[in-house]
């Protein structure tokens, strides 16, 4: 592959350096990227030291660092170069968006599709089939300046829509925006059967439409849209799903706005609200990480002090099952297997039970960990729901706890107990941060839970290079000393694992900390790896999704990539 030199534009010298050059490349695909070691991450493709292409012009000395070339490319996948593809694509598009609520979704599509939008709704939450269709006639009337008349099917709504798009037959794409599209299709409404039939006997027949169907109910856009076996079925030509800012994400977000907090600020709001655009969105320039969350979780009008039925609700029929099995995990701090799970939540063994637990897990409220002996029957799921275990713990309690609030209960054993789940929870979010820190992003492996009843160890990253790395994620405002105690359990965990599953690979002790472990005895005989907080906010190339980059509101999408320092 050949690659033109624009300019040099920078050269970064950090913990990681980077050589930053603008560059073209000519007549490049994804498999010769791929077969030459470079890495999309975004807009951006990474080579590794390793790879058999060689940068030019960069010079010898610096042969060996992280080299990153900013390019321009047909194949590149991001969610701009998603919706971008399909407004210069010679056919309709179909496409779905779906992530949790808050995460920028509408936010996204109406920034990118400003000037093309010729119809855009937005479902009623809780509305009947009544106040659907007249919200729908309500947009089709703004559109058009003509009345619609009265409508009581949803077959004769999307005739009416299809009236007023015949009148746009100009060549220009077309953007149609449905959002919160679950809210729309209520029961026995027939409003899916009415957009196949819209879709694939109007929408089709034309090449200058892009339908935008979105919907913070991942499991409904998931099993009824993408997987859908009826009329829509294969009929999604693009999907992208939504995901909360990571710890790099955020506090990138946190610069943007003038917020002059450190890592470790930074990961205590993050523990506590996760990286939910929206919620992060509202903390305060100038305050405190102890006045920020008294503001957003423990006054009366903080917007979330009771957010938690909002959100589940707005998400889920039949939701007060979904809150029992939330509440019942964020009670286990270590996860429970699913047998378990159904006799503590209360909630009868079945197909009701299976598909409530798999919405959750769709939506990213719950986490699966597979065991590592493969015993499905032991799998662990866990509350990866930040947001939502805080609730639960402190705010439910203290609701209207108002200035000070926080402060007071950071000084608990409840904080403690709670500062390690959650701890934890952020670093299983993180796992391709630590494999990056550990050097071994490049080596196959896989990431399992281990416990029997004399140990649980909640992350095992077992190596395709005969090592098993066992993670120790320890929350402290200080450096760890390991004590006796500490070394005994650290053995022991050690001894077990190797006992129960009789492997001939290294065990790693692997300690994953906020500001590291302190050298003694004890840490030096046991401890492989010393890996610290800051390596959770590394920009890793191998991110779980690479396609979703929230965007953030009141920030322009197009230039928050911009934003991205390395």
């Amino acid at each position: 592959m050949k690659i033109k030199f624009n300019h040099k534009v920078s050269i970064y010298s950090g913990e990681y350096p980077l050589i930053y050059s603008e560059a073209t490349p000519e007549n490049e695909t994804n498999q010769f990227m791929f077969e030459n070691g470079w890495v999309p991450y975004y807009d951006v493709w990474y080579q590794t030291k390793s790879a058999r292409l060689k940068l030019k012009p960069i010079s010898g000395k610096r042969q060996n660092q992280l080299s990153k070339i900013k390019i321009t490319t047909k194949t590149n996948n991001s969610e701009i170069k998603i919706l971008k593809e399909a407004l210069n694509n010679n056919k309709s598009e179909l496409i779905a968006v779906y992530g949790r609520r808050r995460v920028g979704k509408t936010f996204l599509i109406r920034e990118f599709y400003s000037n093309h939008i010729v119809f855009d709704v937005t479902g009623l939450l809780g509305g009947n089939m009544k106040d659907q269709l007249q919200n729908f006639s309500k947009e089709i009337l703004k559109r058009t300046q003509k009345t619609v008349p009265m409508i009581n099917s949803w077959f004769e709504m999307f005739t009416e829509l299809e009236k007023y798009l015949d009148c746009k037959n100009d060549k220009k794409k077309k953007v149609l925006f449905i959002d919160e599209l679950p809210w729309i299709a209520t029961a026995k409404s027939k409003f899916l059967m009415a957009f196949e039939n819209f879709w694939n006997n109007y929408c089709t027949k034309r090449d200058d439409l892009v339908v935008v169907i979105c919907g913070s109910a991942a499991s409904f856009m998931v099993q009824k849209i993408i997987k859908n076996k009826g009329g829509l079925h294969n009929r999604v030509s693009r999907k992208i799903r939504l995901l909360p800012f990571n710890l790099y994400e955020t506090k990138l977000f946190f610069k943007s706005r003038g917020i002059n907090y450190t890592n470790y600020d930074i990961l205590q709001v993050y523990m506590a609200i996760g990286g939910v655009p929206h919620y992060l969105d509202k903390l305060q320039k100038g305050l405190s990480v102890s006045q920020n969350i008294d503001g957003l979780c423990f006054s009366k009008d903080g917007i979330l002090n009771d957010e938690f039925k909002i959100l589940y609700a707005s998400l889920f029929d039949d939701s007060d099952k979904h809150m029992k099995i939330i509440k019942t995990l964020a009670a286990s701090n270590k996860g429970l297997p699913r047998k378990e799970l159904i006799i503590a939540s209360g909630i009868a063994s079945g197909g009701d039970f299976s598909i409530k637990l798999e919405e959750l897990l769709e939506s990213g409220f719950v986490s699966e960990y597979a065991y590592y002996q493969n015993k499905k029957q032991l799998t662990l799921y866990r509350l990866s729901d930040e947001y939502s275990k805080f609730y639960l713990k402190f705010i439910e309690k203290n609701k209207n706890g108002g200035e000070g609030t926080w402060l007071k209960l950071s000084n608990t054993q409840s904080y403690k107990t709670w500062s390690g789940f959650a701890f934890e929870t952020v670093c299983l979010k993180h796992v391709n941060q630590i494999k990056k820190a550990l050097k071994i992003e490049a080596i196959y492996s896989t990431n399992h839970s281990w416990f029997n009843e004399n140990a649980q160890i909640d992350l095992l990253i077992d190596r395709a290079d005969n090592i098993i790395n066992l993670c120790e994620m320890k929350f402290y405002n200080a450096a760890v000393t390991i004590d006796k105690n500490m070394y005994l359990n650290f053995k022991n965990k050690i001894a077990e694992l190797n006992t129960a599953i009789e492997t001939k690979k290294n065990v790693y002790l692997t300690m994953i900390t906020t500001y590291g472990v302190k050298e003694n005895e004890y840490s030096i005989e046991l401890v492989q790896n010393n890996i610290s907080m800051d390596c959770l906010f590394i920009n890793s190339i191998f991110r779980q999704n690479y396609l979703i980059f929230p965007l953030l509101a009141n920030l322009n999408c197009f230039l928050f990539l911009q934003l991205i320092e390395l």
